[in-house]
């Protein structure tokens, strides 16, 4: 879990590091950051009240239906579903879709804050993936600087 950490926060740093180019920075497989679909025991229902564990399959649910509408679904759209979803839009974060010189990025990655812990989820040419991680020292879920969600 602290690998897949640790490659979430590093590709998510080094797409902001990268302001001239698309980032080349690597995105974790599937394989490696686990299964985003839910088991069977585990159900696709939002639980305010809940856990960030509680929630991951309805996390993942609403990020792959919309992905499934549009695989190059913005950052905008990711947060605009979770949000519609009931997830709490103040309680997330998610990088920018576009590089400072207007191209396309490699990867969004998007989070929602759940005590704790977050949910954290990352569209990439790869495909989808997500994973549970506890709160950084910062309070925040993910490193570096993110999109302003004000709308």
């Amino acid at each position: 879990m602290a690998r897949r950490l640790a490659l979430l926060t590093l590709a998510a740093a080094a797409s902001l590091v990268l302001t001239a180019c698309q980032s080349s920075a690597p995105t974790p497989s599937p394989s490696e950051a686990g299964a985003t679909s839910a088991s069977p025991a585990v159900s696709a229902i939002f639980n305010p009240g809940g856990s960030a564990q509680d929630n991951k399959a309805f996390f993942d649910k609403v990020n792959e239906q919309t992905l499934a509408a549009n695989e190059k679904a913005s950052s905008n759209d990711l947060v605009n579903a979770l949000s519609a979803a009931g997830f709490d839009k103040g309680a997330m974060q998610v990088t920018a879709d576009k590089t400072p010189t207007g191209l396309d990025v490699d990867f969004v990655i998007v989070s929602v804050k759940m005590g704790n812990e977050c949910l954290i989820g990352q569209r990439a040419v790869e495909g989808y993936v997500s994973e549970v991680a506890p709160v950084l020292s910062t309070g925040e879920c993910l490193i570096g600087q993110t999109q302003a969600i004000d709308w």
